[in-house]
Order: C-alpha cells, then sequence, then structure tokens
C-alpha cells in the first residue's frame, strides 16, 4: 500500500498543470489524475510529461466526481487531493503527513495556502448560513474583520500562523485520511462544482472527525484559475444546495432571498465582468425558489 496516493482533477488545465505535477514527483507512491474532457491539450501534456501518472479519462461530472474517481483508484494511507492550479512548496507533503499522524482524530489536514507572489490567501472558512451569507454580500464584514459576529463565514480574522480546528477547508489541496473517507464516503456528486467540501468536511464534523488547518506545510494556489466570474453562479447554486440538504428548505429558501438581493445591489455597484456575474446570477436566483432551482440544469 502506497503512504499517500494523489489525486487531481483537470479540465482545461494546460497552463498550470505541469507545475502542479511537478512539485508531486518523487514525493507520493501514486499519481493519478483524472481528466474531465479536457480539450486544450492537457491530455497530452500530462501523458507526454508524466509518463509515471495514472491518467484516466472521464466524461465531466464535477470535481467532486472526478476526485471520487481517483480516490476509489488510490491505495494510500491518505490520500492528497490537489488543484491542477496548485502545488507544494518544500516539503509540504512530508509534513502534512507527519502532522496528520500526530492528529488520529483528523479526517483532513489542510496546508496554508498562498498566492502566486507569495502573499496569504485565507483559507480558514465557516459554513453558509443566511446570516454569514448576508455579512458577506451586504459587506458587513468590512464593518470588523476580526468579529465572529459579523466574519465567521471568513475565519474572523484568524492570522493564519497557529493549528485551528476549521468548519471547513477550500479544496486547493487537502491531505485525507482513508480510514475517515470508508467512514462516510466520498465527495456527494449533487455538488458538480463549488461547496463539494463544504458539505463534506460538514459530514465528517457530524461523524466526530476534525478538519484542521496546519500552517507548516505551504502550498501556492492560482486563485484566479479556479474560481473566476464565470463560476460565480455554481458559487450560488453550492451555497443553496448545502443548506438545503443539511438545514433544509425554509432555511435555504432564506439564503435565496439574501443572496438575491445582494447580487442585485452588487449587480449596480460592479461594472465589466463581474458585474455581469453578479446580475446573472442574480437573474437566475430571481426565476424560481430553491426546489426548482436546484432541479434545473440551468
Amino acid at each position: 500500500m502506497a503512504e499517500v496516493s494523489a489525486v487531481v482533477v483537470t479540465y482545461n488545465a494546460a497552463p498550470w498543470v505541469e507545475r502542479s505535477l511537478e512539485s508531486l514527483r518523487g514525493t507520493v507512491g501514486e499519481l493519478i489524475v483524472v481528466d474531465n474532457g479536457s480539450t486544450d491539450g492537457t491530455v497530452e501534456l500530462v501523458s507526454e510529461r508524466f509518463p509515471e501518472a495514472r491518467l484516466v479519462q472521464e466524461a465531466n461530472r464535477g470535481f467532486g466526481a472526478g476526485n471520487n474517481v481517483g480516490m476509489r483508484l488510490g491505495s494510500g494511507r491518505y490520500f492528497l487531493l490537489l488543484n491542477p492550479d496548485a502545488w507544494l512548496t518544500g516539503d509540504a507533503l512530508a509534513l502534512l503527513v507527519a502532522f496528520a499522524d500526530e492528529h488520529p482524530e483528523a479526517a483532513l489536514v489542510g496546508p496554508k495556502l498562498l498566492n502566486p507572489d507569495g502573499t496569504l490567501q485565507r483559507s480558514v472558512r465557516g459554513y453558509p448560513t443566511p446570516w454569514r451569507i448576508a455579512t458577506e454580500y451586504f459587506f458587513l464584514r468590512k464593518l470588523a474583520p476580526r468579529s465572529r459576529l459579523l466574519n465567521a463565514f471568513f475565519g474572523a480574522g484568524f492570522d493564519h500562523e497557529s493549528v485551528r480546528a476549521a468548519e471547513f477547508l477550500p479544496g486547493a489541496c487537502l491531505l485525507v485520511r482513508r480510514e475517515a473517507v470508508d467512514s462516510i464516503g466520498g465527495f456527494d456528486e449533487d455538488f458538480f462544482l463549488m461547496s463539494e467540501e463544504v458539505d463534506w468536511c460538514y459530514r465528517f464534523r457530524q461523524a466526530g472527525w476534525e478538519i484542521l488547518f496546519y500552517p507548516g506545510a505551504e502550498v501556492v494556489h492560482v486563485i484566479g484559475a479556479s474560481h473566476n466570474p464565470a463560476h460565480f453562479k455554481q458559487i450560488v447554486r453550492g451555497h443553496l444546495r448545502f443548506l438545503r440538504k443539511h438545514r433544509g428548505l425554509r432555511v435555504a429558501e432564506r439564503a435565496r432571498r439574501v443572496m438575491l438581493w445582494g447580487l442585485r445591489l452588487r449587480g449596480l455597484m460592479f461594472h465589466g465582468e463581474r458585474g455581469r456575474a453578479y446580475r446573472d446570477a442574480a437573474r437566475w436566483l430571481g426565476s424560481g425558489r430553491t426546489a426548482a432551482l436546484l432541479q434545473s440544469r440551468e
């Protein structure tokens, strides 16, 4: 059995994936790349430059589904789930494994994330609720960024220099314990893109596992590559799906109304691609109630 099985899910990731996979070379027991139908040369690049990788080509059923495919193939004690626009620095993997071994209560461990210029990328997050969504969408958290009341969605001013139990950590890089995955299952594949890791972390915590942030390991993540305005409606849909699943339809519907009015406001305030993304998401939210929106494929 390999110590660590690395899983990288790709979709048109040619600009970044080579650096991502190079950072794993020689450090993992298995390297599994699951491609979700790339058309930009990603498959050819991986085949040519990384012949040691197990390359699996799948129809695009979403980020979580791709990771599930990879984890089913992996044999490691741990899974390292790494975005194709992220790469490990130094001894990050060894440090993550050593920390996880010291904390058997942790289902998953997330490293400190850095932007390509070396600045901090905030990654300790809280679950969405109607109130927390309001603090973000109506800019309330700007009033008191260190207040848990107004900024629990984004870690309440946490400095990202200490070990911390988190509600959830974003999926750019996660070291996940196989035993924990076996106990609750993989990602919920109803989440096509965005919030799949929120749901997963919630389920781990409900089952008694911990989610730990470990700043001793550092990973660079090109956040703009995976969080562009074209994906914004998926963020909104993910919030609704999470709340519908775990808090019920009434709470999800309340959140829909909060996001609708918040995004209408933002659509007036912002111009260009960002403003269009807010207006498009607002139109979608205004086109029906939560149950119907989550059933649609749009």
